[in-house]
């Protein structure tokens, strides 16, 4: 459907003015569109222009907003670990016992690990992200291993896991969790779930004889 000339609007279907460019860039689209183009490419495969090809905007009017390829990984990144943050903390406050929250979580990273394993490795190493993203990399770090490791000092209290360090197994737990992220295949025939559940009976030790 066309407005019809001379109707005085101005304005096309989507109520913009004409001849206005479009100047509302949102975050999620951003993040979804670097998510496509990480995954049909890779990294080398991201750029403002072909960012700016999935958001159906000029590259003129994405760089006002987002300036850089940096910038770009620095969006992606804040919308997956707030969202792997969120999945952590709400599986750990469900008043289930120490053994479900541990396995909800093993859950949650093994399903990030695989969902984000085109640029998982970047964000963990820290490279490519602009310093003041960096910086909220390095708090979410620290937050998101508080969670875990109060799993895990739960679990060995409880008596799911065997004593030791609840830090050095934590992050021996999250290494194991985030390595899946580089050899993953979808054609393999293993579900997440598949994987989670390998992970969690590695951790369990083995069952009654």
């Amino acid at each position: 459907m066309r407005v019809p000339k001379g109707s005085g609007t101005g304005r096309t279907i989507s109520g913009r003015p004409r001849g206005r460019p479009r100047r509302d860039i949102d975050p999620a689209a951003v993040a979804d569109a670097v998510a496509e183009l990480y995954a049909e490419g890779g990294f080398d495969n991201v750029s403002i222009g072909g960012t700016a090809e999935k958001l159906s905007v000029s590259r003129a009017t994405l760089y006002r907003t987002v300036p850089t390829k940096d910038d770009l990984l620095g969006i992606l990144f804040e919308r997956s670990t707030r969202d792997l943050f969120e999945q952590a903390s709400a599986v750990t406050s469900t008043g289930t016992g120490p053994r479900e929250n541990l396995h909800a979580l093993i859950r949650v990273h093994v399903d990030a690990a695989v969902r984000m394993r085109r640029y998982m490795t970047v964000f963990y190493g820290g490279a490519g992200l602009p310093p003041d993203v960096y910086q909220r990399w390095q708090d979410f770090s620290r937050r998101y291993e508080e969670i875990w490791v109060g799993a895990v000092s739960a679990a060995m209290d409880a008596g799911v896991l065997g004593r030791d360090d609840p830090q050095v197994v934590t992050r021996l737990l999250l290494g194991m969790c985030i390595w899946i992220s580089r050899w993953y295949r979808t054609d393999d025939g293993r579900t997440p779930d598949d994987i989670a559940d390998s992970v969690i009976r590695l951790v369990s030790g083995p069952g009654p004889t």
